[in-house]
């Protein structure tokens, strides 16, 4: 099974100012590919503590420079925020850069402060993402980028240096409504499922993609990658108390940034079902929505950890796992020997479970093989 890392250079509660998140977490991309992870994956999110990911394809980049196999992900490029000219040229740089190692990831965006930071409509996100989706997916294939929608018009412009390769099989897409997920089957694109739902609604939402996408486009839907933030200890109980105040952290951030509590979802095109989310957590209460988002990660012996992982890859038929090891203010000492023990115990173990295939290597083992005949 493939096994990426994925960093989110969360600053939280100014335990550590910007510059030293970075160093601390670029030394983690560094030792990334010895340590056995087959990617490494970062989110897209801007102007707060939250995450400070700006630019995932120059950070991506920066790790193709310092890395020879190690494929390199995105953990979303959020598009309605971009010209999708733009977007192609970086991903098709991005793969010029590292020899064909790009793995896309598209989503379309929560955040209210990065839409007012880029004075983008937020009801306008899902045509926008849609219409920028297809024109990107057609413009990486064809080598041009043309488009002529509601909302975004291109004429014919050619993309140079031309696409390295196909990212057909190495092309998914975060979504979490009924909606979203519709959308990508009939975009041909397969899934991220970044944890956020209860896993029974999650397996409904894959059984019904999969169907959708097999009607669509009369072949099998690509594994879905799952993401997951990881806390791991030989000693059970210091493992529960990482769980207890770093993932809780985390959750509590989401929640922070995304306005989940927000009941005015209801009145923005694209959105509605995050009013509803909204509503259950006025009625429930925002102290046990953190732990549900806390409870859906994964933490635990090495031991545990790998069980569980396991078994959310087996019973979401997943190809592919995420693995985050630094969030929630949690201090670097302590970070790194989450890594290190990720490392070491649980990344040689999902790597051996069998999930009948990789990520986009076929595609990627192709072209390496036509370019060295």
């Amino acid at each position: 099974m493939h096994v990426g890392l994925g960093l989110c250079f969360q600053s939280l509660d100014n335990k550590m100012s910007d510059a030293d998140v970075y160093r601390f977490e670029l030394g983690l991309a560094r030792q990334a590919e010895p340590a056995g992870f087959d990617s490494i994956w970062t989110p897209e999110h801007h102007f707060s503590d939250y995450q400070m990911t700006p630019n995932v394809t120059q950070f991506l980049s920066w790790v193709a420079g310092q890395t020879k196999t190690i494929r390199l992900g995105t953990m979303v490029t959020v598009l309605p925020w971009h010209d999708p000219v733009r977007v192609a040229e970086n991903f098709v740089l991005l793969d010029h850069l590292s020899e064909g190692r790009a793995i896309i990831g598209f989503g379309r965006g929560l955040g209210r402060v990065e839409f007012e930071g880029f004075r983008t409509p937020m009801g306008e996100s899902r045509r926008r993402f849609t219409e920028y989706t297809q024109a990107i997916l057609e413009g990486l294939e064809s080598g041009v980028m043309r488009y002529d929608g509601e909302l975004y018009k291109q004429p014919p412009t050619r993309l140079r240096p031309a696409p390295y390769a196909s990212f057909r099989g190495r092309t998914f897409a975060s979504a979490i409504s009924p909606a979203s997920i519709d959308l990508m089957a009939r975009l041909g694109v397969g899934l991220m499922v970044i944890a956020q739902k209860p896993w029974a609604q999650v397996v409904e939402d894959l059984r019904a993609y999969r169907k959708r996408f097999l009607e669509i486009n009369g072949c099998e839907a690509p594994k879905p990658i799952l993401a997951v933030f990881v806390a791991t200890h030989e000693d059970p109980a210091e493992a529960q108390r990482m769980r207890d105040v770093y993932i809780q952290r985390y959750a509590r951030s989401t929640v922070e940034h995304y306005e989940f509590d927000n009941v005015g979802f209801a009145d923005i095109e694209g959105y509605e079902y995050y009013s509803g989310l909204a509503r259950n957590i006025a009625k429930h209460g925002l102290d046990k929505f953190n732990g549900f988002l806390g409870d859906l990660q994964v933490w635990g012996s090495p031991d545990e950890v790998v069980a569980k992982l396991k078994g959310y890859v087996d019973q979401l038929q997943a190809g592919g796992l995420l693995l985050l090891p630094s969030y929630g203010a949690m201090p670097n000492a302590e970070a790194q020997a989450n890594y290190d023990l990720i490392a070491r115990k649980i990344v040689p173990a999902l790597k051996a479970h069998d999930v009948g295939g990789d990520l986009g290597v076929s595609y990627f083992s192709e072209h390496q093989y036509a370019a060295a005949e």
